[in-house]
């Protein structure tokens, strides 16, 4: 009987536990198996391989989080200039990225100084690229002012490292934007143990890492070294496990890349500069905002710092700083990053210092009616260029595109190792209802539909020697040049040119060093050809937000 109990007792134990085993195995699989299919997930013998362990997006070198929402861009303080150009729209901004300061001059110099070990100016294939990175450190002079010291030092002198950079182009700041990038990337790559350590240090012309080059042909990368390209102890792994190329290099889905370093839009550099987290209270927003700072004044009114300048600007006639011995901002022309109280998303110089280079094509009147969200006046949409073979199309040293600007200027387009991008065709827009062709700058303000007097963006005279009447009739400036690169300087020399606006003119936000402190407002805006720079204008990058739109979850407020 007692034997009968005992072997019992042992099968009901021996029951439970699988049950139990047989449960875990169950939810062990679970996790591990695909939603979609059921297959396990990360199989040795194949399937489909995914990361569990990433996480969300990183905050990129130099970066603040800012998180987005909605606003209401274009509210000024004062219009006495009744420009009525920035007229207030509700907006809605996605979270991104935004550089904590200006791009000083230092960040600048590590740009050229990596332009000038990769393509030496001293060779006459690639002089033209690290000329058209400099710099125009004449922007300081004037005809009745002594600035030569500027002119001399203010971009290498290392007193005026931590100073923002100016005398860069709307152009240039994108390109540097660009390689900024794909520095950051590569160092991303070599820390994850992906590509060889310190190959960056010892990049040549057509053997440099670039990040769509990367992720589009990952074999073209480094100049086709795949010793480079696999040569981390990341990848030695990946490859044993992998039983064919699928794998072999990181993906977008594998998390390690970052998305690119860009200019912000204006829509997000207003919301940034406005800081109005700090004046939240629930789902609405306390009062307005005149400035970066919560207050009506651009003095401090704290008690440790109270009659302080709370931003470098032009205090009158003739004063830039304030009286000898006591300034009020601090400084004469640009001041050190940080020398002023950031705002409540911890970003500096918001107002003041030097005015800020964004994305947008200027346009008069924000078309809201079109779009409330992320909007955005500039798309060109581009894609990768395929060869005959099929294969994505890799700039070489013997295809850099230059562009002559309209001030004679000399650029380089495209850097080898990077893919050549080609305008999108009827492939991608044929009946399509969200976009139609690639260029977009003047959608619904200037291009045909929008004026009942638009014809073209053809010279002035056409061939039947009837005028064509453009919506926004501005100078046209062609530079040519000829056979022995002298070029052809031919200015508009016509006097009924009524506007300066194209789509060659970008938005500037923010007051500077040169500027009343009307300036100094977010929503206030201006424009400056593309092409050109000057001594007040710098810029900062900004990066999106891929994930979640907050780095926190929501929490009870009592």
């Amino acid at each position: 009987m007692m034997l009968r109990k005992n072997l019992a007792l042992k099968l009901f134990v021996t029951v439970i536990a699988a049950s139990l085993l047989v449960g875990c195995n169950k939810t062990r699989d679970y996790k591990n198996s695909s939603r979609a299919t059921g297959w396990k997930m990360n199989a040795k013998e194949g399937g489909f391989q995914y990361d569990p362990k990433t996480k969300e997006q990183e905050t990129g070198p130099g970066l603040v989080f800012v998180e987005g929402g909605t606003f209401t861009k274009g509210r000024v303080q004062d219009d006495p200039m009744h420009d009525w150009n920035n007229s207030p729209t509700q907006q809605h901004v996605q979270s991104f990225y935004m550089d904590e300061t200006e791009v000083t001059n230092l960040m600048y110099l590590e740009y050229l100084d990596w332009l000038k070990k990769v393509f030496p100016p001293s060779d006459e294939n690639y002089r033209k690229i690290y000329e058209g990175a400099v710099p125009d450190t004449l922007v300081w002079r004037n005809r009745l002012g002594f600035n030569e010291v500027m002119t001399n030092n203010y971009l290498r002198h290392p007193a005026y490292a931590e100073y923002p950079v100016v005398g860069v182009s709307w152009i240039q700041a994108v390109e540097f934007s660009n390689w900024r990038t794909d520095r950051v990337n590569e160092m991303a790559l070599e820390t994850a143990g992906v590509t060889a350590r310190n190959a960056r240090y010892d990049a040549k012309p057509g053997e440099t890492f670039n990040t769509e080059t990367y992720l589009n042909a990952p074999t073209l990368t480094y100049g086709g070294n795949d010793s480079i390209t696999r040569g981390g102890k990341k990848s030695e792994a990946i490859a044993k496990r992998s039983k064919d190329s699928t794998n072999l290099y990181i993906q977008r889905k594998d998390g390690i890349l970052m998305p690119g370093y860009r200019l912000p839009t204006e829509t997000e550099w207003e919301y940034a500069a406005l800081g109005l987290v700090g004046i939240r209270n629930y789902n609405v927003y306390r009062g307005k905002k005149k400035y970066p700072w919560e207050g009506q004044y651009t003095r401090s009114g704290k008690r440790r710092s109270r009659g302080d300048q709370l931003a470098n600007f032009k205090q009158g006639d003739g004063d830039y700083g304030g009286i000898a011995g006591w300034s009020d901002d601090g400084a004469d022309i640009t001041a050190q990053v940080k020398s002023y109280e950031p705002n409540d998303y911890g970003l500096y110089d918001m107002a003041g210092n030097v005015a800020e280079w964004v994305a947008d094509i200027y346009r008069p009147i924000v078309d809201d009616e079109f779009n409330d969200f992320n909007y955005y006046r500039g798309n060109v949409y581009t894609k990768n260029a395929i060869g005959e073979d099929g294969k994505v199309k890799v700039v070489t040293m013997d295809s850099i595109v230059y562009d002559t600007l309209s001030n004679g200027k000399i650029i380089a387009r495209n850097l080898p190792g990077e893919i050549l991008q080609v305008p999108v065709d009827e492939n991608e827009t044929y009946l399509r209802t969200n976009f139609s062709k690639s260029d977009n700058r003047d959608y619904r303000d200037g291009d045909k539909g929008s004026s009942r007097y638009y014809q073209s963006f053809a010279d002035d005279e056409s061939e039947s020697g009837e005028s064509n009447k453009r919506m926004y009739n501005s100078p046209i400036q062609k530079v040519y040049a000829d056979s022995l690169g002298e070029l052809d300087r031919q200015y508009d020399k016509s006097s009924s040119r009524t506007t300066l606006i194209d789509n060659e003119v970008r938005v500037y936000k923010g007051g500077s060093w040169r500027d009343r402190d009307y300036w100094l407002d977010p929503a206030q805006r201006r424009y400056f050809p593309q092409d050109m720079a000057t001594d007040y204008i710098g810029f900062r990058c900004a990066m999106s937000r891929v994930g979640s739109k907050s780095k926190k979850g929501k929490r009870p407020r009592n």
